[in-house]
């Protein structure tokens, strides 16, 4: 397989970082079942940090660098044409976000109705159901950070991004030390200003927190900020030209490295007083990510740009090059194949139950059946992924 022809000035790690993270964020997302699920693809319940707690703030991190990257075609200088821009793409990503959210509902409660209802009265009580669809999610979660930190870069002095980030996580931990933030129940703060915000209706339950709700969106947006930084201490550097690309390669290298080493000993020594919490978001959980996500980089960096060694991140590229758009395909075909269903001997059964309760559980077992289902569905995804990277079509959310 031919890899296409890429910018020699463009960091290919990037992409491959960004497409590691949509990869496993798919990965984990769809287990052949919730109940036996492979130990290193489980999110913590509480404190704590598991690999799968890592997917989605080096995704987050990448799209600070992102960020960086695509405001500096404006030299960073605020219009409202711009604006119009940041916003509008806002807009989209979090209806995107929502709309995933109405279909979900919509499949599962039609194939699922209630009682016996004629068609139209099906249809139409499976097309109402805004009344219980989640407001927040990652979806929405990206577009928000992504407008606040594109409006920072945009009005805020870039020297003074990193006192405005101090400040956020600063003054969340002494949100969340003052209103219980670290209680997995709904006397913590950020459950209580999320029931009374956005309704338990329109949350995600587990015990009164949702792990993408309204205050936890502060530190996310210092998370998107720290990866804004990190972009500009890597690319803003204007004394390149007269350096070979192999120098400023390792010039990265050095800066990511320090940085990496920097956050990650910072957030962990910290953590004995802020516990890592990916559900509350915790300034902790912020830093030690991000300080992963920027070794990782260096790594790759060091790997792929400066080594050379590029076949094997071919699958990684697919995703990495139209994340958006793979993360919610994923969503839509995990939806659809659980509300699907297929002639199966005197009954009818779901795409899902047909290759997991048919196929891969009966061969491999509970919970190595459950991972071979979910990597077989990331190797779906990824086949449509590769045929669009083959064309060159890049489709941008």
């Amino acid at each position: 397989m031919n890899r296409p022809q890429t910018n020699s000035k463009r960091i290919l790690a990037l992409d491959i970082l960004r497409g590691i993270t949509i990869a496993g964020m798919i990965l984990v997302n769809n287990p052949g079942t919730w109940g036996h699920i492979y130990a290193p693809l489980r999110h913590a319940e509480w404190n704590g940090l598991t690999p799968t707690d890592l997917v989605f703030p080096f995704f987050m991190f990448i799209m600070g660098i992102s960020t960086y990257i695509s405001l500096k075609k404006y030299n960073f200088t605020y219009s409202h044409a711009t604006l119009r821009k940041i916003l509008r793409r806002t807009l989209l990503i979090f209806i995107i976000g929502m709309a995933i959210d109405w279909f979900s509902h919509f499949c599962y409660y039609w194939v699922s109705p209630p009682d016996d209802l004629s068609f139209g009265q099906n249809l139409w009580a499976s097309v109402g159901i805004f009344d219980r669809i989640r407001i927040l999610g990652v979806m929405q979660r990206l577009a928000l950070c992504y407008c606040a930190a594109s409006i920072v870069a945009l009005i805020m002095k870039h020297s003074h991004i990193p006192y405005l980030i101090v400040t956020l996580l600063v003054g969340y931990f002494v949100l969340l030390m003052c209103g219980n933030g670290f209680a997995y129940n709904e006397s913590n703060i950020l459950s209580i200003v999320d029931r009374a915000v956005l309704t338990p209706e329109h949350m995600y339950k587990d015990n009164g927190i949702d792990p993408e709700g309204l205050l936890s969106t502060i530190p996310s947006i210092a998370h998107v900020l720290l990866g804004f930084c990190v972009g500009r201490m890597m690319l803003g550097d204007k004394n390149t030209a007269s350096r070979s690309r192999e120098e400023v390669l390792q010039s990265h290298l050095v800066k990511l490295f320090l940085t990496g080493t920097i956050l990650t000993f910072s957030g962990l020594l910290l953590s004995y007083g802020c516990p890592l919490n990916k559900k509350v978001w915790s300034p902790t959980f912020v830093l030690t990510t991000c300080g992963l996500a920027s070794s990782l980089l260096a790594l790759l960096i060091w790997i792929i740009d400066v080594k050379g060694y590029r076949h094997w991140s071919l699958f990684f590229e697919s995703f990495g090059v139209n994340p958006l758009f793979m993360y919610v395909l994923s969503d839509v075909l995990g939806i659809l194949f659980g509300s699907i269903y297929l002639p199966w001997d005197d009954g009818s059964i779901s795409i899902h139950s047909l290759i997991y309760d048919k196929i891969t559980q009966p061969i491999f077992g509970d919970t190595v059946g459950s991972l071979v289902y979910a990597l077989l569905f990331v190797a779906i995804n990824w086949c449509i992924g590769y045929q669009l990277y083959k064309r060159k079509i890049y489709i941008k959310i």
